[in-house]
């Protein structure tokens, strides 16, 4: 059997063929005509007004929260259960992050310990929408207009993912994407900065040019110093022909989920990816979470998937854990308890049912072998 890895990209003739165009074509006057395609068909496909292609998710964050005036002395609200890509712009711009504690059963941001968390310093909410789950953004939204907050959505692994008919990522401040190889769709490496806010789109617009105000008619003449996160022409032709698929995208990805969820019914100790009544998970990254009680731990999990050979990964550390963020008290039991016997399940497009149910039976085995209570 050969070993099945836990993602990789759903690439074609398509991408192929745009890219190869962009190679030959993309470059004098048409050095930007795949990139102004795939920021306008993005946008179109979020329900959003305008759209920046960057070069990570990363450097979206950076430059929205940059926008919004995010800096020295100022703090952000975020999950402490996140990749440290979310956390990372807001100490770019020398303001601290603010790690509160996810619900145990979105793994999302507390809306509660949000507002425990609001300071006369508090300058942004960021909602990440972990593994395609989505944050309460009712709430979310609408702590963040009682206080004046503005509340960032990073959707970098939500994509297809939906909030009462909106796209995740298209109802805060602004959103950021990720196109990295292992997303739902990709340009390799990428992201993306999404808004409908007119103002804060122009503000990052000219940020992300080296500060060149657009229509400006000096030549090579910044009004301040800003930044160079800019995607290529290239990735972008890419990225072109995934937004043409990703309706089958996003639906290879949910049944994917499906199978697992339809696999793993009823069996007792263990959870997946919630959806709520009123959304659409878009299911990234299907995780399986094991019940404290089962005794199933995250070195048994490691070695379990590595012994059939297959290639899942750990859920994610709290950044208060990591050496960088190791000074931040803080008080965040869900968090810290989800790493601990949570795992991230293979879930590439062209999986077969035979390669999810090799999947299972691991799952299956672990609780198999529980000692007797």
């Amino acid at each position: 059997m050969s070993r099945i890895h836990y993602t990789k990209p759903s690439v074609g003739e398509l991408e192929a063929q745009y890219a190869l165009d962009a190679v030959q074509n993309g470059w004098g006057a048409r050095c930007y005509e795949y990139l102004t395609r795939f920021e306008h068909g993005f946008a179109e496909h979020l329900g959003a007004t305008y759209a920046i292609a960057t070069s990570s998710c990363t450097g979206a964050l950076h430059m929205g929260m940059a926008a919004l005036g995010v800096g020295a002395g100022d703090e952000v609200i975020l999950g402490n259960t996140n990749w440290i890509a979310s956390a990372a712009p807001i100490t770019y711009l020398g303001a601290t992050p603010v790690f509160v504690d996810v619900l145990a059963d979105s793994w999302c941001l507390d809306p509660q310990q949000v507002r425990n968390a609001i300071s006369p310093r508090t300058k942004a909410i960021l909602a990440v929408h972990l593994y395609g789950n989505l944050c309460d953004m009712d709430a979310l939204l609408a702590i963040g207009k009682e206080f004046g907050i503005p509340v960032i959505e990073d959707a970098a692994e939500a994509i297809g993912s939906q909030w009462r008919g909106k796209a995740a990522g298209s109802l805060g401040a602004f959103g950021a994407f990720s196109f990295h190889g292992t997303k739902t769709m990709t340009t390799g490496e990428g992201g993306m900065f999404v808004t409908s806010d007119k103002a804060l789109y122009e503000r990052v617009l000219t940020l992300s040019n080296h500060g060149r105000v657009a229509g400006c008619t000096k030549q090579f003449w910044p009004e301040f110093v800003g930044f160079k996160y800019k995607m290529s022409n290239l990735q972008a032709a890419v990225g072109c022909a995934q937004v043409e698929r990703i309706e089958e995208l996003i639906a290879r990805k949910r049944a994917i989920f499906a199978h697992y969820a339809q696999a793993l019914e009823g069996v007792p100790g263990v959870s997946l990816n919630p959806e709520p009544a009123h959304g659409r998970n878009g299911y990234w990254m299907p995780t399986v979470v094991f019940d404290a009680d089962t005794g199933i731990h995250r070195e048994q999990l490691i070695a379990a998937f590595q012994a059939a050979d297959i290639d899942a990964r750990v859920f994610f550390w709290p950044l208060s854990t990591l050496p960088m963020f190791s000074e931040h008290n803080v008080d965040t039991p869900v968090s810290f308890a989800l790493p601990e016997r949570a795992f991230n399940l293979p879930s590439y497009h062209d999986m077969t049912d035979a390669d999810q149910q090799r999947v299972v039976q691991v799952v299956l085995d672990l609780l198999a072998s529980r000692p007797a209570p």
